[in-house]
């Protein structure tokens, strides 16, 4: 895979040769701002920076950074190189945000991280870019979508796209959907072949669409979905066909696995088969085969047991993708929700942010997205522990914020 994919869309003014690799404040110097020049105390890059910092040492609201912020004006001048201690205001951030470009705020930050990750995994070894493994923690993308419980009291509350990279931890792009369109309608002018070529993604039950089927193929990608009621007559021939008592298994195969956690045992068995490819590929687009996975759970305490089945397509093929493979796909599809979308919530308290203010909610998502890809490219486990140690430590929320170097608790 080529690292510099994301970086080639960005706009001309931002040169990567001449942006510290590992400095996300030096690389948000490159995003355009469109406030006049009258009046101007802060630069973008510093505002947005301010609010990573206080993001990453756990505050949850916009005024809570604010104070935040202020009661560390004297450190912050100094390390930012300013002349004045005296930090924004809330109203400041807020005017701030309503007038980021997030698209461009998007390519930005993706650059920035696959950089970041290039320089770490390579050094100067850059042929290193293109083994196998290097291109394997770039393959798999999940999409999903979240609302922002803290503007559903509006009239129109913010549901926000996002596509995510599960090996890596970073949110390649953000995309609100509009008041008069769905998930559907939003997607599809996000799907381009730089995003798309060479990579498996992985959507939920909604956009198991022939027409997104259709562009994953023409854009150079591979599909996995899940066939569930919006598609009744799919879920019932593939059900019609896994479910025989009595099928032909010559050419299908199947894989499970045990785990136990979280006060429940699990067990996965996933049956695959080609049978269906000609049946099916006259309207879905690239199908290479059909899979039934049923999850047996058990809750250890109480002893109930729950059993569900699902049933899906892929236009990964089995010699591609061989059933322990696509168990492995669907369940990191799940890091979305686990690993992102969870700890917006519950680590950086994104559902209570009571911050309805035009765009202004989905720039603090993204801003929560960003701390998490840093927290991601650390290696950090516990996100609750990380962020009461840069709390402490604000010398190392500096470095990593200006170095890309910080410890890890």
């Amino acid at each position: 895979m080529d690292y510099n994919i994301w970086t080639l869309t960005a706009r001309a003014e931002e040169d990567p040769e001449r942006v510290p690799v590992t400095s996300l404040y030096q690389s948000l110097q490159a995003l355009s701002d469109k406030r006049r020049g009258q009046g101007k105390r802060y630069e973008l890059a510093l505002i947005l920076s301010l609010l990573v910092l206080a993001k990453l040492a756990g505050q949850k609201t916009l005024s809570g950074a604010t104070e935040w912020i202020r009661h560390r004006g004297g450190v912050l001048a100094q390390r930012f190189g300013l002349r004045r201690e005296k930090m924004p205001c809330q109203m400041t951030y807020c005017n701030v945000l309503a007038r980021v470009d997030d698209k461009h705020l998007d390519v930005l930050l993706s650059a920035f991280f696959t950089r970041w990750e290039a320089q770490s995994r390579c050094g100067e070894e850059p042929s290193r870019l293109h083994t196998p493994s290097a291109q394997a923690d770039h393959a798999h993308i999940a999409i999903d979508g979240k609302t922002l419980r803290g503007t559903t009291q509006g009239a129109h509350p913010v549901h926000q796209l996002s596509c995510y990279e599960v090996a890596t931890g970073t949110v390649l792009w953000h995309c609100n959907v509009g008041e008069k369109e769905n998930e559907i309608s939003a997607l599809k002018p996000l799907l381009t072949s730089t995003c798309v070529s060479g990579r498996i993604l992985t959507l939920d039950a909604m956009h198991t669409q022939r027409a997104l089927c259709a562009l994953v193929q023409q854009l150079g990608g591979d599909y996995l979905l899940i066939a569930k009621g919006n598609q009744p007559t799919l879920r019932e021939d593939i059900a019609d066909l896994l479910d025989d008592p009595f099928p032909d298994r010559r050419r299908w195969q199947q894989a499970e696995t045990w785990s136990k956690g979280h006060g429940r045992l699990e067990h996965r068995q996933l049956l695959c088969s080609p049978d269906l490819n000609e049946w099916f590929g006259r309207d879905w687009v690239g199908i290479e085969q059909v899979f039934r996975l049923q999850r047996t759970t058990r809750l250890l305490k109480s002893g109930k047991m729950r059993h569900e089945v699902v049933y899906g397509i892929s236009s990964l093929s089995l010699r591609q993708a061989p059933p322990a493979r696509i168990l492995e796909l669907i369940r990191a599809h799940w890091a979305i929700e686990n690993r992102l979308h969870y700890r917006r919530d519950v680590s950086l308290g994104e559902d209570s942010c009571q911050t309805r203010t035009g765009s202004v909610p989905s720039l603090l998502a993204q801003l929560n997205s960003t701390a998490l890809s840093l927290m991601d490219h650390l290696g950090v486990r516990n996100v609750a522990r990380q962020m009461r140690f840069l709390d402490a430590h604000l010398d190392q929320a500096l470095n990593l914020l200006l170095t890309g170097q910080c410890s890890v608790y």
